[in-house]
């Protein structure tokens, strides 16, 4: 019997099978990571590398991989799939190289490994067909020619061209699919590949990634992946083989074999089928067509996903996004063996439950080559028992999920959410709070859940950062504590027989938080415009102008403020995480850089230089107005704490006095004045 097919006898028969090859590259064995993929389309302003930097300490408890755009220059704006500097130019639309390594360097220290996106079916030039740069690494010069394209490129046309001017493509034609656009490169070629390796050591010796993610891999053999990460040996290496069909993909996992090892990853479009299938309709028992993750051969070099910048709905293209219960489906992935990787979306839409589900992951030992068993399946309801390093979770998904409760004892109920439901053995004795750490809003309160075989046992637990003891403040199982304004530092453990058990911290800050209206002021004095067009978008999709074709909502009086004329609109800041993103133009033609972010009032004036895209450059000139706040007194001593907005409101009000640090902590970026004293944050 072959080992397709014994992987299939085992998965009908419920039997577990040690993987193949353990001795395998590509992938660590029995890896506990989760993988987060830090952007999606058009992501210029959430991913960029400060932005992504400034996020580590709260990434870093729940995701040790990041995956993040190509990061060299494209030309121009651009999501990096349009690749044409390998060596030289770091300044993306993402951030410069600087701004690039820190955060490679920050997410280090932090115990993230950064995952580049390496595209190399494909390469584009500077001006024409074949001009494909000429760069410099370690002293040595690199550059591909005519002759590195592949025969037949786009359809014959790059043939055509190569006659026009006078210079030959590669006898070779394409090991895999053609891609019109860009010119396929020929991965038999010696000059190529030697540029790839190259490429592959500055990527991971010189700006300092842990691994990579392979584009495009239908569009060259496998065997050439091999060869690559034979040479730059990578820790994590995942091929993004675009295929539903499992076989598909595990004829390229074997093709990437080198000396019979496989030497990559894939990204498991199967089981992302299979999710995508039950969560649109409905039908949860769909789970069990399964993928790369739910093979006991090849689950080791399956990277499970569920939505990513392919996939997901677009405003300009429906593509084949997950259209409901996007909860359920991530509560699912992150149950079972593989690695995981949550789409940044997900993860900041739907941080506290996905926090919840890679904490239980994390308690449990779940790794990507764990035994895993069906314990029910129909078209309401899924759930599934795998068994990780210190013990077994178990999760329900589906539209009565949370109506499950596990009918074999030794069970305790540790985290849900809509349509998902986790649960761990009562002989792991924590405590589980329902919000894990991080910032929240208006008067939360956590519910604390009991995990222990002791029926009688009670929580301790303090809020003020002290480790509980026997006579702090109790609960019982399911008991829910209001949190203060402020910070505040949870710890609770199980009291049994007298005796505290392991504490268990959550950090968390407590903010008041009331939608307030915002107004964005722009000075053109230096370019001689006579009206300003406002191109609107992003934060909760609520800000797109009223006239949506480009460019927008034309604004053709001026306000008068401070000495200058400003055109000016006003807009709603409805959550804590919303802001509005910018361009100002003159005309369709005419128009400013992006401004993106804005959660406060703000004033630009337009500067009369331009970016290399032609695009009018801004100037912040914000921290130069004067501040609507006049004669405020300053308490020497407040017994209270309060922060107001330079247009009067109030954002903040502290029950007693913090600091200024303290008390504007998280606020976007603006003036704010704290008990009578202007305080920037930036």
């Amino acid at each position: 019997m072959n080992r397709l097919l014994k992987s299939a006898a085992a998965i009908a028969c419920g039997l577990c099978l040690s993987p193949l090859n353990a001795s395998a590259q590509g992938w660590p064995s029995e890896y506990e990571g989760v993988m987060l993929q830090g952007f999606y389309w058009d992501s210029f302003d959430a991913s960029q590398w400060t932005k992504l930097e400034s996020e580590a300490d709260d990434m870093a408890p729940y995701f040790k991989l990041i995956w993040v755009p190509q990061s060299a220059y494209c030309g121009g704006k651009s999501m990096g799939y349009n690749d044409l500097y390998w060596f030289s130019n770091y300044n993306s639309s993402f951030g410069t190289e600087q701004e690039l390594r820190s955060m490679i360097g920050t997410f280090k220290k932090k115990g993230i490994g950064t995952i580049a996106d390496v595209v190399i079916n494909h390469r584009g030039t500077v001006k024409n067909w074949f001009d494909f740069p000429e760069e410099t690494y370690k002293g040595k010069t690199y550059k591909m020619t005519a002759a590195d394209v592949c025969a037949g490129d786009d359809k014959g046309k790059a043939a055509e061209e190569a006659k026009k001017q006078g210079v030959s493509l590669s006898a070779n034609y394409d090991t895999g699919e053609d891609w019109d656009g860009m010119r396929d490169l020929d991965h038999n070629s010696a000059n190529v590949q030697n540029c790839v390796k190259a490429y592959l050591d500055l990527l991971l010796n010189d700006l300092g990634y842990a691994g990579v993610r392979y584009d495009m891999t239908k569009g060259y053999a496998g065997r050439f992946t091999g060869l690559y990460n034979k040479a730059a040996d990578p820790t994590y290496s995942v091929g993004e083989y675009f295929d539903g069909n499992k076989t598909n993909v595990i004829n390229w996992l074997n093709a990437t074999k080198v000396d019979d090892k496989i030497m990559s990853a894939a990204f498991d479009f199967p089981i992302r089928y299979s999710m995508r299938d039950a969560a649109n309709n409905g039908n949860w028992s769909k789970l069990a067509n399964g993928g790369l993750a739910t093979d006991v051969v090849y689950k080791r070099y399956a990277v499970t996903f569920l939505e990513n910048h392919d996939t997901e709905k677009r405003s300009d293209a429906d593509q084949d996004p997950i259209r409901k219960d996007t909860l359920a489906a991530n509560a699912y992935m992150l149950a079972m063996p593989g690695t995981p990787c949550v789409f940044y979306k997900h993860w900041t839409d739907c941080k506290q439950d996905i926090k919840n589900m890679i904490l239980v992951r994390y308690i449990a030992g779940i790794h990507n080559e764990s035994r895993w068993s069906c314990t029910e399946n129909s078209a309401k309801r899924y759930v599934v028992t795998t068994t990780g390093k210190n013990m077994k979770l178990r999760a329900a998904v589906g539209t009565t999920a949370n109506a499950y409760t596990p009918t074999d004892d030794g069970w305790a109920l540790a985290a849900e959410g809509y349509h998902w439901r986790y649960f761990l053995p009562t002989s792991a004795e924590t405590v589980f709070p329902s919000l894990p750490s991080g910032e929240y809003y208006n008067g939360p309160t956590v519910t604390l859940r009991a995990i222990s075989t002791a029926k009688d046992a009670q929580i301790v637990y303090t809020t003020d950062g002290t480790a509980p003891t026997a006579t702090s403040a109790k609960a019982t199982n399911g008991a829910k504590i209001a949190l203060p304004d402020g910070k505040c530092t949870l710890k609770a453990a199980l009291l049994v027989n007298g005796k505290v058990g392991t504490i268990v911290t959550r950090t968390y800050s407590v903010h008041k938080f009331e939608a307030y209206n915002i107004a964005v002021y722009v000075n053109t004095d230096n370019v001689g415009w006579t009206n300003c067009y406002f191109w609107t978008w992003g934060g909760d999709d609520t800000h797109a102008p009223a006239n949506k074709k480009w460019p927008g909502d034309n604004v053709t009086t001026p306000t008068e403020k401070n000495g200058k004329k400003w055109y000016s609109k006003q807009f709603k800041i409805n959550t804590p995480t919303d802001y509005v993103n910018f361009v100002f133009a003159k005309s369709s033609s005419v128009q400013t850089a992006d401004v993106t972010g804005i959660k406060a009032n703000a004033y630009f004036e337009i500067q009369n230089q331009k970016d290399a895209q032609g695009h009018y450059l801004l100037k912040n000139v914000t921290a130069d107005q004067p501040t609507a706040i006049i004669d405020i007194a300053a308490n020497a001593a407040p017994a209270t704490t309060t922060v107001v907005a330079t247009d009067g409101r109030t954002v903040r009000r502290f029950k007693s006095a913090v600091s200024a640090a303290e008390a504007v902590d998280g606020l976007a970026a603006g003036i704010y004045i704290v008990n009578g004293k202007k305080i920037l944050v930036r």
